[in-house]
């Protein structure tokens, strides 16, 4: 297909190139050999009168100009995706859509696993990829990279649309031989206890402690940071520390393992768990039917009674 004298499928190449900015990668990916794919970079280099992509030392580095078409380009190939591509009519128990869903370990335990589980039955041919939210998380689903995510609502952008799947609150949780709590269960006894909390990004700053430093100007005395929260039960067990997790998952937990479960000595604020997916993804009805089968599912789960 042409436009303008151009080989639309040039830009299916010229997507991946700016995205991978090495031919040796991109080749790869779009399954042909390097030099076949140096031969459309010159192609596209004619058309565009422009290099698009300069060798740096061992690498690739867009031109201005292709840095500007990177957005453009995706946009289009997304839209061309979600309005041509895509079937308007589908049918669940026949669709072998791959899903790719960027969530935390937290909502991969207590929600996409059970949705995963019943969607099967419906739709036996539909999978799933789960990605690990990462710095590139927002840049992902900019790009069209990833269907959905799911996120807390400070993660979420403005410029694509989103929908309130949940909110969450939180409790503390010690493990049931730990004396070192008091009673009443106060903040001073809450902070002289060691913690345990789930740090992500660079900066290996757990949320919480901007909070708290804002409110009450203190921290917490932060004894084990760990990658991911489905690990921090376990390291609380045998312990005299703390954590303040998640009412859901720590209720799971609580089902599992020796923990005790405490209403935090301060009122913490209430999280709210986005969906979000590109824009040119609003209409697609199978997408749509996915969310649709999270919200069921968030229905049909109790809300998780306040300790």
């Amino acid at each position: 297909m042409r436009f303008n004298h151009l080989d639309l499928n040039l830009l299916v190449a010229l997507d991946v190139l700016l995205e991978e900015q090495n031919i040796t990668r991109a080749a790869v990916r779009l399954h042909m050999t390097q030099s076949a794919l140096s031969g459309i970079l010159r192609r596209l280099r004619t058309y565009f009168e422009d290099d698009l992509l300069v060798q740096v030392g061992r690498s690739m580095s867009p031109t201005l100009l292709g840095k500007e078409l990177q957005i453009p380009v995706r946009e289009v190939l997304l839209k061309i995706q979600t309005s041509i591509a895509a079937k308007p009519v589908f049918d669940v128990a026949l669709s072998k859509r791959h899903f790719r869903i960027m969530a935390s370990d937290y909502l991969i335990n207590v929600l996409l696993a059970d949705v995963i589980h019943r969607i099967n039955g419906d739709a036996p041919h539909v999978t799933f990829e789960l990605m690990s939210p990462g710095e590139t998380a927002l840049e992902m689903l900019m790009r069209g990279e990833i269907d959905l995510m799911i996120a807390p609502e400070q993660h979420i952008n403005a410029e694509h649309p989103s929908q309130l799947l949940f909110e969450e609150q939180h409790v503390c949780v010690t493990w049931t031989g730990n004396t070192s709590l008091r009673e009443p269960f106060t903040l001073e006894n809450y902070l002289e206890l060691g913690h345990v909390a789930a740090a992500f990004g660079r900066s290996r700053t757990p949320a919480i402690e901007q909070w708290f430093m804002d409110q009450y100007g203190c921290k917490r005395r932060l004894e084990v940071i760990t990658h991911d929260f489905n690990t921090i039960p376990h390291l609380l067990i045998g312990s005299q520390r703390i954590a303040t997790m998640h009412s859901r998952l720590a209720m799971l937990y609580a089902q599992l393992l020796p923990l005790r479960l405490l209403p935090p000595p301060v009122k913490l604020p209430v999280m709210r768990e986005y969906m979000a997916w590109h824009r040119s993804l609003d209409g697609d009805a199978m997408l749509g039917w996915l969310r649709g089968q999270l919200l069921d599912a968030v229905k049909r789960s109790e809300a998780p009674a306040l300790i």
